[in-house]
């Protein structure tokens, strides 16, 4: 007669990491407690980090491309005028969602902070 070699709790086979996500009884929680604007905030502050990181790569390759003088006058005050709405939208999303510069500025560790400070 075989045996099932899968360790069981109650009945139920053992799942890979199970042990991990165990509540104090032994139970799998069948729902995780999220604060839902805590949640809300920290999704925001994540969008808009990568959204100023884009911002801040096209600002300093609009200002190579203005040095190397590849274009017209024109061009370049539509670049300046498009680049500041730019942080004036940025601006407004930070103040909407309560998140500062510094919020967006993650922390690498050793490597220094994701944005440059000016």
């Amino acid at each position: 007669m075989a045996t099932d070699p899968t360790p069981t709790h109650g009945g139920r086979p053992d799942l890979p990491g199970r042990a991990n996500r165990l509540g104090p009884s032994g139970e799998v929680p069948r729902r995780i407690e999220v604060d839902k604007e805590s949640a809300r905030q920290s999704l925001a502050g994540l969008v808009l980090t990568i959204v100023e990181l884009l911002r801040q790569l096209m600002e300093r390759q609009a200002l190579r491309r203005i040095d190397q003088g590849g274009l017209s006058d024109e061009q370049i005050e539509k670049l300046g005028l498009t680049l500041m709405a730019l942080e004036e939208n940025m601006t407004e999303l930070r103040e909407h969602f309560g998140l500062t510069e510094e919020d967006l500025n993650l922390d690498l560790g050793p490597l220094g902070p994701l944005l440059p400070r000016d």
